[in-house]
């Protein structure tokens, strides 16, 4: 059973920085791709930002620039670097683990970003 365990969430203030984990108890390249999403209150969940196995990034062109995908592939772990963070970047951001059969997410981490 895959488990997708995210942490680093918090409250900043705006300009602030946050760095996203997501530990996974499967190997990594297990996955087409790894991701971040957010679901902020009253929206959709949306895609942040992802990685593929072959270490190809993607990022919503909202925050490309500020934010920063990367992988510890010993660790089983995806990060996401949050910087220059803005109070429209407050969701709830979830982690995902993408296969070929089906979607892996975790359970959530809080980030609130104050004005």
């Amino acid at each position: 059973q895959v488990q997708l365990v995210e942490s680093g969430g918090g409250l900043v203030q705006a300009g602030g920085s946050l760095r996203l984990s997501c530990a996974a108890s499967e190997w990594i390249f297990s996955f087409v791709a790894m991701g971040w999403y957010r679901q902020a209150p009253g929206k959709q969940r949306e895609l942040v930002a992802r990685i593929t196995a072959a270490g190809a990034t993607d990022y919503a062109d909202s925050v490309k620039g500020r934010f920063t995908i990367s992988r510890d592939n010993a660790a089983n772990t995806v990060y996401l670097q949050m910087n220059s963070l803005k109070p429209e970047d407050t969701a709830v951001y979830y982690c995902n683990g993408r296969t070929t059969v089906a979607d892996y997410w975790g359970q959530g981490t809080q980030v609130t970003v104050s004005s």
